[in-house]
């Protein structure tokens, strides 16, 4: 190739990078003192504070932090017409918490990301029954707000979860075996579409759209605020316990869960898991537990908290707000790489969750030696949906188990060999548990990998209903082309 011809490659990234910046100042011109850029230190701020090094590694030509939806709506407008009258389409991310693990769920390289934080208020309504938050709120910023009236809402059990992503994923919280997934219970969204208009989506209006936010991720528009139900809640009980590994201490969470999770001892007050932690060449083994009533060691917990010789134990009474500070200082605040799969199944026997288990030890033992590893295999309650969401799931199953395998390690060059003996655990696991007739489709969206497919995990009447609210709300496909990060509806 010619040195002429070469500089011609270059041609189509250098337009696209000048649109980009031309879009940064025209952003900057016509909505002023809300355009962050590169080497200005809110924007490092920003890329700082995501969860993983896969997002803080991206460098976007600029961050746009809106305050108001009006903002946003103007910050859209720009966009479609840039779309309209440049040869590149321009894309853009939305961020909020930032604790997606994957690279550019909620960031991109060379272009603008969306900053939705400087939107964060509450509101309670007079009879205290709903909570309306600005769309870029942090759950844990919005706990404390709700202690002095006894109420809490359905959001992120640990600090910095933002609700964005959150509840159009499902989202998980301690009331999710008595409510279902935050989704569940969220009354209606201000979202502004991709023709600049703002609507309101709710049971009686736009509701085909009201549905497809609960799940449906970011394909629709840019949510700007969350009309949530406010429950009352004062002192719960919960927080963790571990213990030494050992056969018989395995064995014995075994047959805990299996018992915790047979519909017949259902308790909509619990919220729990079973942890198997792998770290130093060691493996520990205990629980998070949750319990939504001021009650004590409950008794769905006693076969947990009754085995001998904990080595942590930090169960205790504290409000919503005070337990996720407490949960939170239990884990990493951010990680360098960190990836994880999901599968769901039906509750097994005792034998099973023993099998699982030892698929998971055994794959351990092949990423020894790897720095800063960090290995957990979850097993968790699914959420009791009521089923107003785009899930896919039965109203009411009280026996669905989610499990989990999370790797945190140090350096991309050993991305290959995690990523394998991820994948490896997991499909020997998921075999296993389709052999026995318990593997269900649902991949939850929140823990899901982008290799995953969560979309196509609640079912294809529904994934081609997601399709046809996109069709409807976003004709052009702007939340599709114009948003690659995260799970799309169209790949």
């Amino acid at each position: 190739m010619t040195p002429f011809a070469q500089f011609l490659g270059l041609l189509p990234l250098a337009t696209t990078v000048f649109a980009y910046n031309n879009i940064c100042d025209t952003l900057n011109s016509q909505i002023p003192d809300r355009v962050w850029y590169p080497r200005n230190q809110n924007y490092s701020a920003s890329l700082s504070s995501y969860y993983t090094s896969f997002e803080r590694q991206l460098d976007p030509s600029c961050i746009f932090r809106p305050t108001t939806t009006a903002e946003v709506v103007d910050f859209v407008n720009i966009i479609t017409e840039n779309a309209s009258t440049t040869s590149s389409r321009p894309q853009f991310a939305i961020r909020g918490g930032g604790h997606t693990l994957f690279s550019a769920a909620a960031n991109i390289n060379g272009s603008v990301t969306v900053d939705m934080r400087s939107m964060n208020s509450l509101t309670l309504s007079p009879d205290l029954k709903t909570a309306s938050i600005g769309a870029g709120a942090v759950f844990s910023d919005i706990y404390p707000q709700l202690t002095p009236y006894n109420l809490t809402v359905m959001g992120g059990r640990l600090p910095g979860i933002g609700a964005g992503g959150f509840t159009t994923g499902g989202g998980l919280n301690f009331l999710a075996r008595e409510h279902g997934f935050s989704c569940d219970n969220i009354y209606g969204y201000e979202i502004v579409l991709a023709n600049g208009t703002v609507i309101y989506a709710s049971a009686s209006s736009h509701h085909d759209l009201w549905l497809a936010l609960k799940g449906g991720s970011n394909n629709f528009g840019i949510i700007t605020r969350f009309d949530l139900a406010a429950f009352p809640q004062g002192l719960m009980w919960g927080g963790v316990i571990m213990y030494n590994y050992t056969a018989s201490t395995m064995a014995a969470q075994a047959k805990a869960f299996t018992n915790f999770m047979n519909p017949d001892h259902f308790d909509s007050a619990a919220e729990m898991a079973v942890l198997v932690n792998y770290e130093d060449g060691g493996f520990t083994i205990g629980n998070s537990l949750f319990y939504t009533k001021p009650v004590a060691y409950p008794k769905v917990y006693q076969p947990f908290t009754s085995l001998p010789a904990p080595t942590f134990n930090d169960l205790s009474f504290n409000n919503v707000s005070g337990m996720v500070t407490k949960f939170g200082s239990f884990l990493p605040t951010s990680a360098e790489r960190a990836t994880e799969l999901v599968y769901s199944f039906h509750n097994a026997n005792t034998t099973t969750y023993k099998q699982l288990i030892k698929i998971y030890q055994d794959g351990c033992a092949l990423l020894n030696n790897i720095p800063g590893l960090l290995v957990q295999f979850m097993l968790q309650p699914q959420p009791v949906t009521n089923g107003t969401n785009s899930l896919g799931l039965t109203p009411g199953e009280t026996d669905l188990v989610i499990g989990l395998v999370s790797i945190a390690y140090d350096n991309p060059a050993d991305d290959d060999r995690v990523f394998s003996v991820q994948e490896a655990i997991v499909d020997a696991q998921t075999a296993l548990l389709e052999e026995a007739g318990l593997l269900i489709p649902f991949k939850y969206l929140n823990y899901a990998d982008v290799s995953q497919d969560p979309f196509g995990s609640y079912g294809e009447e529904n994934r081609e209903r997601l399709r046809e609210v996109s069709r409807r709300y976003d004709p052009l496909g702007v939340f599709q082309w114009g948003v690659p990060g995260g799970f799309k509806l169209f790949d």
